[in-house]
């Protein structure tokens, strides 16, 4: 008998074990960051900066999927703050998203716990100043999602993983920047490009093995070119996606996007031109770093390394190129594929046409005819107090009607589990790039001229990859496919700064009248209170 139960026993024992394994919760990481202003000198000249915890950039932000997320984050500045977190999916949770819709900002000398988790992502992102013109100060930082040791990923750990963040930037305090745009007026051109909050960096790694380097565009207006001297680099990872393993001689990055490429330093070993050259200007900004091959004694030589300059034709084909690894999974144990997003029928179509207007005598950006304008309330305040009157639903419409350019605070609506095809259709001669909070998609189509129904049929709807943030060339047209799985109050914005600040963003409302924490999580206790929410009590 003894012989029979002890069996029984330890299986029941493991059983338990295994299922309190199961139902463990996930890691929790507490930070404390400080954002104060200091002084540094990126391009030559002596300017204010925005530090966090006296870095510029800020510290890089290593974690891994589905870990708890507890930062505090102190307000030292003379201004209002918020850091939004580009590509944090957020799962049921915009009220962590740190932007002005869905949050207050912090005041001078107060602060903010953020909690929250990169909920079933991996992959190289992006943090950055949400408020006024404070990303052109800096505050910006590297996110990075490594998978769990479980889940396997489709290449082998490389000797080491640099974040490179590259961006556009302007001498200019950031308050005279802000000042500039409140007249009405552009920006001026920006007067460098920095890697990593400097002109130039190295980066050194052992001949013959293999490195990753996350390259992001955290920069206010500008695309860039990437290219390392005489090394192939090899695109695994786009923001969130394993991707099909093409090699490539440099890549167009356009602002608020992010890639993952694996180098060998497989070349005689010496030192080597590392570049970013902007994109489609009628000046070149170019910045140059090292890639240095330890124990190497020759420095670089040679011309730097050309890049394309104005070839849209070029950099919409290589943008086709991008496709989703459908065998390897992502965060989750099950391959991308499975998800067989072209297979599902669009329940709602919109097209949204960019422009420059004036409006007031001051220079606007529009949606479809409607220049955003922050509430002083946030608007997932609005909705959980019901406080009328913050938000208009019925002033930007799902396609171009032709109305005379107007400011609102915008808002559409959808429903939970909508499935939508939305149209950039960008009529201007610059270069767009778009992105979308609480989401990540599936770009389907680039083409020239307008889009029409006709333009489906070149709609690749087998292995487009998924990403939060897309380009759309000059006169030309993008499309993405996005499921709206996650609830709550997200932003559509232009990731370029400036014509964000001046009106071309609005939020989608991703609502279920159910009300279920399944959907969305409750308010948070600690959440700040402002406008016409404040005082009130959760």
């Amino acid at each position: 008998m003894e012989k029979k139960i002890l069996p029984i026993l330890m299986i029941f024992i493991l059983g338990a074990l295994s299922f309190s394994m199961v139902k463990a919760e996930d890691p929790y990481k507490f930070y404390t960051w400080t954002v104060t202003y200091g002084t540094a000198s990126p391009l030559g000249v002596p300017q204010q900066v925005i530090l966090i915890n006296g870095q510029f950039p800020g510290p890089r932000l290593d974690v891994v999927t589905n870990d708890n997320i507890i930062l505090n984050l102190i307000n030292k500045l003379d201004q209002p703050f918020l850091l939004t977190w580009n590509g944090i999916k957020q799962r049921k949770n915009s009220w962590q998203d740190g932007v002005l819709g869905t949050n207050c900002p912090i005041p001078p000398n107060s602060n903010f716990t953020y909690k929250f988790q990169p909920k079933d992502q991996i992959g190289g992102y992006t943090y950055f100043p949400s408020t006024a013109m404070h990303k052109a100060a800096g505050g910006f930082g590297a996110i990075n999602v490594y998978a769990r040791p479980r889940i396997p990923v489709p290449y082998a750990t490389p000797a080491a993983d640099f974040s490179l963040l590259i961006g556009d930037w302007h001498k200019s305090n950031h308050k005279g920047l802000q000042q500039y745009l409140d007249l009405g007026k552009s920006l001026t051109f920006p007067d460098g490009i920095l890697v990593n909050g400097q002109t130039g960096n190295t980066f050194t790694g052992d001949q013959g093995k293999t490195y990753m380097f996350r390259v992001s565009n955290v920069g206010l207006s500008t695309s860039f070119n990437f290219r390392i001297q005489g090394h192939k680099m090899k695109l695994v990872e786009c923001e969130g996606s394993n991707v099909v393993q093409n090699l490539y001689d440099s890549l167009d990055v356009h602002v608020g996007q992010s890639v993952s490429v694996l180098v060998t330093l497989d070349q005689a070993p010496k030192d080597y031109y590392i570049v970013a050259s902007t994109r489609f200007t009628p000046k070149i900004l170019t910045s140059v770093s090292v890639l240095h091959y330890t124990g190497s004694q020759t420095p670089v030589s040679g011309p730097i390394p050309a890049g394309p300059t104005d070839q849209v034709d070029w950099s919409m084909q290589q943008a086709r190129t991008f496709r989703w690894n459908l065998t390897s999974n992502a965060a989750r144990p099950n391959p991308q594929g499975s998800f067989h997003y072209g297979t599902i029928t669009p329940t709602k179509t919109m097209v949204l046409s960019n422009s420059a207007n004036v409006i007031n005598g001051k220079k606007r950006y529009t949606v479809n005819g409607v220049s955003y304008i922050n509430a002083d309330t946030p608007l997932k305040l609005a909705d959980y107090f019901n406080i009328p009157g913050v938000y208009s639903t019925n002033t930007i419409q799902a396609s171009p009607n032709g109305a005379a350019p107007r400011l609102a605070t915008s808002v559409m609506e959808a429903s939970l589990h909508d499935f939508l095809e939305i149209v950039f259709q960008n009529n201007e001669d610059t270069v767009q790039s778009w992105h979308l909070d609480g989401y990540d998609f599936w770009p389907v189509g680039f083409g020239s001229g307008q889009w029409s129904e006709a333009s489906r049929k070149s709609y690749n709807l087998v292995d487009a990859l998924t990403r939060h943030t897309v380009q759309v060339y000059p006169k030309s047209w993008s499309v993405i496919y996005v499921s709206l799985d996650n609830q709550g109050m997200w932003n559509l914005r232009s990731a370029m700064w400036e014509r964000q600040y001046l009106g071309q963003q609005f939020y989608l409302r991703v609502y279920n009248p159910v009300k279920s924490l399944a959907n969305e999580y409750d308010i948070p206790s600690n959440v700040l209170l402002c406008g016409r929410a404040a005082g009130r009590h959760i």
